[in-house]
């Protein structure tokens, strides 16, 4: 768990934790739509976008230190979920995009009959793409597993009900960025290894808050993006190498024909990479600052997997405590569940919070959300937003937007006494 003196240093490696860029103190509560970028990614995205600028493939010395730039921010992003190696990491211009190219190259074996099994709790970035194989002709239908309306959760037994033997991939989110709701992955991959269907998770919104493990999920496909975890954009697949090498994805002719190059459009950005490994030095550094209290713990791991997993287990314990007090609020001001008028769309029970991340959709009845989302910035400096957040489950609650706040290991108790404090103005009127 963080102490007051840790969270202070893990804020100070956010030169924008504090203050926005006019001098302006705030409290960065937008964090699902994009975090704030750590000063070790950005200090290393800029020296490998100027020292490092040449392409790879030649032999003088960027051209050589963008390739090795390129090889450890891949065996970087491979250690930190735990895949077999660094060849197992694609790159992607965004997780939309790559999802949409595993698509297209699963779409490839289709003949017109088969389905794809996802949830109602998707992204719509994890929706599109296989609605599209059915609009081609390429597979019959994708079927929605429900999400049960009172807590977001996944209707499981639902999901199972759907596979069958045409189903081609099982294909889900690690968490909504709606409802913070997690998914039980591994159970999910049990149905998918049995229906011989191809497995993937979307990891975007759910890779800040917790540990992520390719081998245990034992899935065949996860993506998730460096802006969503205080870098920069651009995204990173894990692919199991059997379905790196057999799958066949659109390519120019001359690009590679094995490993991951041979699913990658165009020229790498080795300032991408760069940016992805300092983002896990970040969290390098974190382990270390707590590593006395993981005496005897994940011992199973080790070096710099066993770090990782350090790290982001304690960002999840301490991303608990600040889902606790959002909910039942802190001091004398009173959480979400005691405004009047809020609704809460997820769990609300803080027996439950590690079946979820810390993001919250809400409306308040009789109030636009325009005015919270304003009220909110103008007199309490939260920065957040009301939208449909590219949700399906959005759809599902029959919302055209809802409010939403979410959190991250930057952020502290007292932004959270803040943004309630401020809500309780506006709903208490």
């Amino acid at each position: 768990m963080f102490d007051q003196d840790l969270v202070n240093k893990i804020r100070a490696a956010f030169p924008r934790a504090v203050k926005d860029f006019t001098g302006r103190e705030r409290a960065f509560f937008d964090n699902g739509t994009g975090t704030l970028v750590c000063e070790r990614a950005a200090k290393a995205e800029a020296k490998a976008r100027i020292d490092y600028s040449a392409n790879i493939g030649a032999n003088f010395d960027e051209s050589q230190k963008a390739k090795e730039t390129v090889k450890a921010g891949r065996e970087a992003v491979a250690e930190f979920l735990n895949a077999p190696s660094g060849a197992t990491i694609v790159s992607g211009e965004s997780a939309t995009k790559l999802l949409f190219d595993v698509s297209y190259a699963i779409g490839k074996e289709c003949n017109g009959t088969e389905n794809v099994v996802i949830s109602e709790l998707e992204h719509y970035a994890n929706v599109s793409p296989w609605n599209e194989l059915v609009r081609v002709g390429k597979i019959k239908e994708v079927r929605f597993a429900r999400m049960n309306l009172e807590d977001g959760t996944l209707d499981f037994d639902h999901l199972q009900e759907l596979i069958d033997s045409n189903t081609k991939v099982i294909s889900v989110t690690a968490a909504s960025n709606v409802t913070g709701t997690k998914i039980p992955l591994e159970r999910v991959s049990s149905l998918a290894k049995e229906a011989k269907a191809y497995f993937i998770v979307d990891a975007v919104h759910h890779v800040p808050h917790g540990p992520i493990d390719v081998q245990k999920i034992n899935c065949d496909f996860l993506v998730f993006s460096g802006y969503k975890i205080f870098g920069s954009h651009g995204s990173y697949m894990y692919m199991n190498p059997e379905y790196m090498e057999n799958l066949k994805p659109y390519k120019v002719k001359p690009s590679a024909k094995s490993g991951p190059f041979k699913w990658e459009s165009g020229t790498r950005n080795q300032a991408m990479f760069a940016s992805i490994k300092g983002v896990l030095d970040h969290f390098l550094w974190l382990a270390e600052q707590i590593q006395s209290q993981y005496e005897g713990k994940f011992e199973e791991n080790t070096g710099n997997r066993r770090a990782y997993k350090i790290a982001m287990n304690a960002s999840q314990q301490y991303e608990n405590l600040l889902s606790k007090a959002v909910l039942e609020g802190i001091d004398d001001v009173p959480g979400l569940l005691s405004i009047p008028d809020v609704k809460i769309f997820g769990i609300t029970d803080t027996n439950r919070l590690d079946e979820r991340d810390p993001t919250f959709a809400f409306i308040v009845d009789g109030v636009p959300n325009e005015d919270i989302i304003k009220h909110l910035w103008e007199k309490g400096g939260i920065a957040t937003r009301a939208e449909n957040f590219y949700s399906y489950a959005v759809e599902v609650y029959k919302q055209l937007k809802v409010n939403r706040i979410s959190l991250v290991q930057y952020n502290t108790l007292e932004e959270v006494r803040i943004f309630l404090k401020t809500l309780n103005t506006i709903c208490n009127k």
